[in-house]
């Protein structure tokens, strides 16, 4: 496929090192790359502006190393946003261009496929979005009951109503395993893309209740009124949380380059 050209559409890549849960993370291998690397090449197969946002100069010399952009940030973020936030700023003043659509993907999700972020893409062909995130339909009935995975409902517009580690919405009537037969479950996986003023705005919002609540931070901009779409992609990698997801992700990468 054909990436996005230009500083329009820019991927923002976080990544820390001092994680609590999995130390070293980005620089894991997995294969013969370290999980950064493959993160930022399949990003790069849909975006021609892709970067590396961190707060450590060993993942800064990894990306340089395989040729990669990498930006450093502060060590202070709260989350993934802000320093995508902050990162799109610096870019912006090193290019001397304000990008249009930041994509925030995940630095442990190594099996990211490049159409996935072109849905997020598509999502901006109308002018009304200023946020998009991908879902999938759950397959897996328990998984409507995993308070680790993250579960939504939509509009029929295709906008995000709300997120919940719960199992959303209640089927009436029906027994917890006939659930998945009832109704269409969507999980959400966590990948986003924003424009940039929105982007800046998000940081500047005070956390809400229902953020709180579920611990998830796009609650927060619901709760404050903004509108996030929802693009539905088919494809499910696995992510990388902790250290003994490696083993499967390297058992996973000869599914997936056979995706490719």
């Amino acid at each position: 496929m054909k990436p996005f050209t230009g500083a329009h559409f820019t991927g923002i890549i976080p990544a820390r090192y001092a994680s609590t849960r999995f130390p070293g993370k980005p620089l894991a291998l997995i294969g013969d790359k370290p999980m950064i690397r493959l993160v930022y090449e399949q990003a790069a197969k849909a975006l021609e502006s892709v970067y590396v946002a961190t707060d450590d100069e060993r993942i800064v010399e990894a990306v340089l190393g395989f040729g990669g952009n990498a930006v450093m940030t502060s060590d202070s973020h709260r989350s993934g946003t802000d320093r995508c936030a902050e990162a799109a700023n610096i870019i912006a003043r090193q290019t001397g261009r304000d990008p249009e659509v930041i994509f925030n993907i995940q630095g442990d999700e190594p099996f990211i496929l490049p159409e996935q972020i072109s849905l997020l893409a598509e999502c901006f062909s109308d002018k009304s979005v200023n946020i998009a995130t991908l879902i999938s339909r759950i397959k897996v009935n328990a998984d409507i009951f995993n308070i680790n995975e993250t579960k939504v409902t939509r509009s029929l517009s295709g906008d995000a109503l709300y997120f919940s580690r719960s199992a959303i919405p209640y089927i009436r009537g029906a027994e917890k395993e006939e659930w998945l037969s009832r109704f269409n479950f969507y999980k959400h996986l966590g990948v986003y893309a924003y424009r940039y003023g929105t982007l800046t705005e998000l940081t500047k919002l005070s956390p809400g209740e229902l953020e709180t609540a579920e611990s998830l931070e796009q609650n927060r901009w619901l709760e404050h009124g903004y509108r996030i779409r929802t693009a539905v992609t088919e494809w499910e990698g696995i992510g990388i949380d902790i250290p003994s997801d490696l083993e499967r992700a390297r058992e996973f990468l000869e599914t997936f380059l056979k995706k490719l």
